[in-house]
């Protein structure tokens, strides 16, 4: 989402790097561009205003000037003044007897699936590194959105895909507060421990929304109310969640849609307009994809730095344990094929977009135009699946005429055929030379520990990692 903003921002770092002593006015010409890069990305005036002023008194002082990296002097104000814009912390939900959340927003902005993805993730805290420790919670779902007529089915429909109890008011009700109060009833014979309720929104918000959002409010006394915020909606976005909070008094943020390719100025205004934290982040549509949002990670990720951790939970939730060491060990065997391949690609896939991925790698937000992306595995996973159960487990029996059915079964040239079977058997290749290294080096460690070989340490791992992984 924010590609075009890292980009620009990369550029200037580059820039400022390029100076062996910074001046004024060096600094100032810098900030200049970094403004209209924040006001580009559709950042709040007042809020590129304020930040620029503040990383301007700080690169202005005398511990930068007269660095010897003023450079990286910079980058870290950048970071550390980013990442306050966006929060600081990671500010977790408060709980009560019961926990009432109560879900706001305004049409489209993905309040129903919100709901759902979080009730999965309170049920699984330890899928997220911030939450190891966090008590798992029993979670129950309720629909209050009268108004949109597939709301209330598209909720059970979440909810029995997650396996949380889900409140259906009848169709005939017309009333929301008379079924907030049939659910009330209904939450205390399910035994949950946590309680979100699902409202209706508007296209707009007016005076009905904000007067039946109220009486709910005062109905149910919810410890949290968040709104959803659709990321890419840019400064509409900061707007409602003004009028919101001045109506509710909310206490949290929710911020969908971040893994889209819109501008995401609403990211970096919601905080400082509004007061409230972000307090978690869609990332996708599926109902995995949704985390705590941690304004460090942001930051890191938007100057490039990447972002390990949120990589390696996403790496963790999406790869079966089981089938990664079923891969493993075929990979020792040397006995891959492209069944395998196509596992492998599928397992990418289940983390999240590619290119989402690559902005949590350290530096690879710089490349210009990445030499692999979502498409191009779209394209590989086409032409595995053109091929039938024999020609996956055995690709070397695939010739011409072979080759010449597969690229028309999959949309692609007998050349894209051709050049997927040449990787691929350069990385099995690979994956025999790395499985015989691995096992000489075995043998050669086991003969050190006699003393037989000297200088190799007897526990000094290699890997047995392909390119792909």
């Amino acid at each position: 989402m924010f590609s075009n903003l890292s980009e620009k921002l990369l550029q200037t770092f580059k820039s400022l790097r390029g100076h062996g002593r910074l001046s004024e006015a060096n600094i100032s010409d810098a900030l200049r561009e970094v403004r209209l890069a924040l006001l580009d990305a559709d950042v709040h005036f007042a809020v590129a205003k304020e930040f620029i002023a503040k990383v301007k008194e700080r690169a202005m002082g005398e511990e930068v000037l007269l660095s010897v990296t003023p450079g990286q002097q910079i980058v870290k104000i950048f970071q550390d003044e980013l990442t306050t814009l966006l929060g600081g912390d990671n500010v977790p939900l408060q709980f009560g007897k019961p926990t009432r959340i109560l879900i706001v927003g305004l049409n489209g902005a993905g309040k129903t699936t919100s709901s759902a993805k979080l009730a999965r993730l309170l049920k699984n805290p330890s899928l997220f590194s911030s939450m190891q420790g966090t008590t798992a919670r029993s979670p129950m779902l309720v629909s209050l959105d009268l108004v949109r007529p597939a709301a209330i089915e598209q909720l059970a429909t979440l909810g029995s895909q997650i396996e949380v109890p889900v409140f259906r008011p009848s169709p005939e009700e017309k009333d929301v507060l008379a079924a907030a109060r049939r659910s009330i009833s209904w939450c205390e014979t399910e035994g949950g421990n946590v309680e979100i309720y699902d409202t209706a929104g508007r296209r707009e918000i007016d005076d009905d929304l904000v007067g039946e959002l109220v009486q709910l409010k005062e109905l149910l006394r919810p410890q949290e109310i968040l709104l959803v915020c659709d990321a890419a909606t840019g400064q509409q976005a900061v707007s409602v969640a003004e009028k919101f909070h001045a109506a509710l008094g909310l206490t949290g943020l929710i911020l969908t849609k971040l893994d889209g390719d819109a501008r995401g100025g609403a990211a970096l205004s919601l905080r400082s307009v509004t007061g409230q934290p972000i307090k978690f982040a869609g990332v996708g549509e599926k109902v995995e994809q949704f985390e705590p949002f941690h304004p460090g990670r942001l930051a890191g990720r938007i100057l490039g730095m990447g972002d390990i951790v949120s990589l390696v939970e996403r790496a963790a939730e999406a790869v079966e344990m089981e089938e990664m060491s079923s891969l493993e060990a075929r990979m020792k065997s040397s006995s891959l094929d492209l069944e395998d391949f196509l596992a492998q690609l599928r397992m990418i896939r289940r983390m999240g977009p590619l290119e989402n991925l690559l902005g949590m790698i350290p530096g690879a937000a710089s490349i210009p135009n990445p030499a692999v992306h979502g498409k191009e595995l779209q394209r590989v996973e086409a032409i595995i699946l053109s091929m039938t159960p024999g020609e996956r487990k055995r690709p070397e029996i695939l010739n011409a005429r072979r080759r010449q059915r597969i690229a028309r079964g999959s949309g692609n040239s007998v050349t894209e055929v051709n050049n997927l079977l040449l990787k691929f058997g350069q990385m099995k290749k690979l994956a025999k030379n790395t499985g015989k290294m691995k096992k000489m080096m075995s043998q050669m460690q086991s003969r050190s520990a006699f003393g037989g070989i000297q200088g190799l340490a007897p526990n000094q791992p290699t890997t047995n990692r392909l390119p792909w992984q």
